[in-house]
Formats: structure tokens, C-alpha cells, sequence
């Protein structure tokens, strides 16, 4: 699979780390709209989306199916949809210090749907989450960790809109 090189935009003059995210939808989507959020090992009840680093040289769904193998042990998915231009987030003053030299992250964000008998295994080769469970959208503000709410209402908002969700 091979994309064409991104341009991943600047912004602000801030330092963001180029990174890729998945709204994941269950394999009983479209007949439920449900979506996998997950629970980090590494911050306490911070709930969120599959996301992670792009490599140098690595296009935004390269990086997309390579994560979600690295976090949720599958890549057995099928993209509904990508948001259209790249969100970004500062990170609250606790983990910047850990995640220097960035300021934040710029994502591409991506609605994909586990293909009909896709297994999660959380249990990777180096954990990033202790659990995960399927929630309907409108519950999902229940656990998401407060600095990434704006961006997953923004993208979630678009995917509605577009009749995807």
C-alpha cells in the first residue's frame, strides 16, 4: 500500500507531532453504530481513540493500519471515511513534559469498521491499553480525557453530518 507523501501542515509555530487516529466502528456497524474506545495503561481513566505516531516517510493509512496492529492487535478493517484536512491539539502542561519536543499533535483521523470476525487483543507486544469497550457515540464524552474532547467533537460532528455515523 503505498500513498502518495503528505504534507503535513504547521500551525501556530508550535511543534506538533505528525500523528494518525481511528474512530473505530464495530463489525455490526451499520445495523449499530457503535464505537471502540480504549483505557490507557499509561494515565489514569484517559479514554480515547487508536492513535499514534506517522513515521518519516510514512503516509497517514500506512501508519493508520500499522497502529491500529501496534494497539489493538488487528488491522483487519475497512476505511468508511477519512476527515477531510488535519486537527491538531496542545497537550496539557503534565504530559508535554513527557512528550517533548512536541507541543501537541496534528492528526489525519479516519472512520474505519472491523471487518466481520476481527479479534482485539489489547495484550500487544507492548501495552498501550488496560481495557476497551464498544460505545454508542453519544456516550463517548463519559470517558474521553477532557483534552482531546473538542477535536473528537469536531471530527465525530463532521462524520454525522456526512451520514456516516
Amino acid at each position: 500500500m503505498t500513498d502518495k507523501k503528505e504534507t503535513i501542515p504547521k500551525k501556530d509555530g508550535k511543534n506538533y507531532r505528525p500523528n494518525v487516529a481511528a474512530i473505530v466502528l464495530s463489525a455490526k456497524y451499520p445495523e449499530k453504530c457503535e464505537v471502540f474506545i480504549a483505557s490507557r495503561t499509561d494515565v489514569e481513566n484517559a479514554w480515547q481513540f487508536p492513535q499514534g505516531g506517522i513515521d518519516e516517510g510514512e503516509s497517514s493509512k500506512e501508519a493508520l493500519f500499522r497502529e491500529l496492529e501496534e494497539e489493538i492487535g488487528t488491522k483487519d478493517i475497512e476505511i468508511i471515511a477519512e476527515y477531510p484536512q488535519w486537527v491538531s491539539y496542545e497537550f496539557p502542561p503534565a504530559i508535554a513534559k513527557k512528550m517533548q519536543p512536541y507541543d501537541g499533535q496534528i492528526q489525519r483521523y479516519y472512520l474505519v469498521k472491523l471487518k466481520k470476525g476481527a479479534k482485539i487483543n489489547i495484550n500487544t507486544e507492548v501495552p498501550e491499553f488496560s481495557e476497551y469497550k464498544f460505545v454508542a457515540t453519544k456516550n463517548i464524552y463519559d470517558y474521553i480525557t477532557f483534552f482531546k474532547r473538542t477535536v473528537y467533537k469536531q471530527v465525530l460532528k463532521y462524520f454525522r453530518k456526512e451520514g456516516y455515523i
